[in-house]
């Protein structure tokens, strides 16, 4: 893999304030809606807290923006282990988002292939289509984050939705303790914009490998319709 665009930060707290500054400027330097999918992990977490603070937030085009999740354990929203929990407590609880603007995965009342199928279909409501026109992407800015196996999202290695080609969205279950829904390498790279964001020394070799284009991890398999960028700290960059 050739990323568009590699940049190193001194530390965690750096990457993410630059992460932050770049998101703001890609959503108000758009037109129209802005479609956002969010992701898991402590960075993303320092991210979007970034986001809500007054120098960004009191600018940040709210009404516009709409957010989603690149996957979701199979636990209640105010579950410590939830993706959307995090990120409504570190900034969707604290800025001026209308409720129509956040699309949490279904998890109250289901099975996990039915919160599968109905994020599905949220999806291709909200694009308007059945298919994705690589010409006119799902989202705006899909941030991810890299396993030391790997894994994206929910895409981990050896799993069947790595070959997934039709769906957006599907259930993993036995990949890990809990079930989980992913979106699938045809939702996630249907982006103007894909941002991996890794810090620390435990993620220097898988990222190092995925860059170099290693298929069997899933990471490696991301091709987005727009750019590519790494937002590395010093420790995950070096060679």
């Amino acid at each position: 893999m050739t990323a568009d665009e590699i940049r190193v930060f001194d530390n965690a707290e750096a990457l993410a304030r630059a992460a932050a500054v770049w998101l703001f400027e890609k959503a108000r330097s758009s037109a129209g809606r802005f479609a956002v999918c969010c992701s898991g992990g402590s960075t993303p977490k320092r991210l979007y807290e970034l986001l809500g603070a007054p120098k960004i937030a009191g600018q940040f085009p709210w009404p516009r923006v709409h957010w989603f999740w690149g996957d979701e354990r199979f636990v209640p929203h105010d579950h410590p282990d939830s993706n959307f929990g995090m990120t409504l407590k570190a900034v969707l609880s604290r800025v001026p988002v209308a409720p129509d603007r956040v699309h949490a995965v279904p998890t109250d009342g289901l099975t996990p292939e039915q919160a599968a199928r109905a994020y599905e279909r949220e999806l291709r409501e909200f694009y308007g289509a059945e298919r994705l026109d690589r010409e006119r992407p799902l989202f705006d800015v899909v941030l991810l984050g890299i396993g030391e196996d790997g894994h994206t999202a929910s895409l981990f290695p050896g799993q069947p939705a790595l070959d997934e080609a039709r769906r957006w969205v599907v259930p993993v279950i036995g990949a890990r303790v809990e079930a989980r829904i992913t979106l699938t390498f045809p939702a996630l790279d249907s982006a103007r914009d894909v941002v991996f964001l890794a810090v620390g020394e435990n993620k220097r070799a898988v990222v190092h490998s995925a860059r170099a284009g290693d298929h069997a991890l899933p990471a490696a398999r991301i091709r987005p319709a727009g750019p590519l960028h790494w937002f590395l700290d010093r420790q995950a960059a070096a060679p």
